[in-house]
């Protein structure tokens, strides 16, 4: 994906559900072409279909489990996403957590089908770890700043500079996204000024009244 990138997580919101969900990629389709900034969306699971069938933007599963074919229930297998149209996944958002093998083995999965990987982590050390897995993204988030409409750019800039600069020692070719209370064009400005390629959010464009006025104020931080 070309940068900087912005990374819409749809969450459980009803807002981003059924046909809510393609509304709401249409509109990051259509802020994306009158603007050429970058937005790949995360649907729910049974929408990731519906939604990369309507939309030509990219869209990324909000989970993966690392297993393949077999007896598996209630798994997510990497090459069903690759079919449904998915282009890239999340793994180890701070609301569907995993153990560090898990996520390596999620990682060694999407990989194997080209799927693009965005681990989320919490601090600068789990930022570290997963960061020496080699995933395509970090996206850092305290979870405490989740939905708080307080961007982690403002609370915490340390934690997103820090884990810049940890990755860059660990594993130079895989780069961060900025997460947690972003909203605004200003929060998306000051993510970037503090070294990362993105941003990951949900509730501020999902829950808007106006999905499309929101993003495009988010985009004009860029």
């Amino acid at each position: 994906m070309n940068e900087p990138i912005i990374v819409l997580n749809f969450k459980t919101y009803t807002e981003g559900t059924g046909k809510n969900a393609v509304a709401i990629a249409q509109a990051c389709k259509d802020v994306s072409d009158e603007t050429g900034a970058n937005i790949a969306v995360a649907p729910q699971l049974p929408d990731i279909y519906r939604v990369a069938s309507s939309v030509d933007i990219p869209v990324f599963s909000q989970h993966l489990d690392g297993v393949g074919s077999g007896s598996f229930t209630g798994h997510i297998m990497a090459e069903t996403l690759k079919e449904a149209g998915a282009v890239g996944t999340l793994i180890n958002h701070s609301e569907r957590r995993l153990k560090l093998a898990d996520i390596d083995a999620s990682i060694t999965a999407a990989g194997r089908t080209g799927l693009t990987t965005i681990v989320c982590t919490n601090n600068i050390a789990t930022t570290s770890a997963a960061s020496a897995l080699g995933p395509d993204y970090v996206a850092v988030e305290p979870p405490e700043l989740i939905g708080s409409g307080i961007p982690v750019s403002k609370a915490d800039p340390e934690v997103v500079s820090g884990s810049v600069k940890a990755v860059k020692n660990i594993n130079p070719d895989v780069k961060v996204l900025c997460g947690a209370g972003i909203s605004k064009g200003e929060d998306m400005k000051a993510a970037l000024e503090l070294g990362s390629v993105g941003v990951l959010l949900a509730s501020g464009v999902v829950k808007s009244s106006d999905p499309k006025k929101a993003l495009f104020d988010l985009v004009s931080g860029i």
